[in-house]
């Protein structure tokens, strides 16, 4: 019985590719942006939880109106999302997709050479 996976190109060495200067550049631009950020949202988003359980006094204290600061932080959780996610596309725009094409036109000259 046969593999029903497509086979990789013949001729590109994905290990090698992987371990390359410029693909483990790639990484390390994307992972320099990537993990302070999730450290920054998990501490925000803990600080959140950790509020609302143990300082629901605070939490509970109205702005204006029926507006909590707890509903304010809850709404910030959802505005920090959406900001991240915003900036993380506008980095990988600048800083990690020129990067990426310049390994994919590597590896398609040596798709068509083998």
């Amino acid at each position: 019985m046969s593999d029903p996976r497509p086979s990789p190109p013949a001729g590109i060495d994905y290990v090698a590719v992987e371990n390359s200067p410029p693909f483990v550049e790639l990484k390390r631009t994307q992972r320099s942006f990537v993990f302070p950020l999730a450290v920054a949202f998990l501490v925000w988003y803990f600080a959140y939880v950790l509020l609302s359980s143990f300082a629901t006094e605070f939490m509970s204290q109205r702005v204006w109106g029926d507006i909590t600061v707890g509903l304010l932080f809850g709404l910030g959780q959802f505005v920090t999302t959406f900001a991240i996610t915003m900036a993380y596309v506008a980095y990988a725009n600048r800083r990690l997709d020129p990067k990426s094409a310049a390994i994919r036109a590597e590896l398609e000259k040596q798709e068509v050479a083998s």
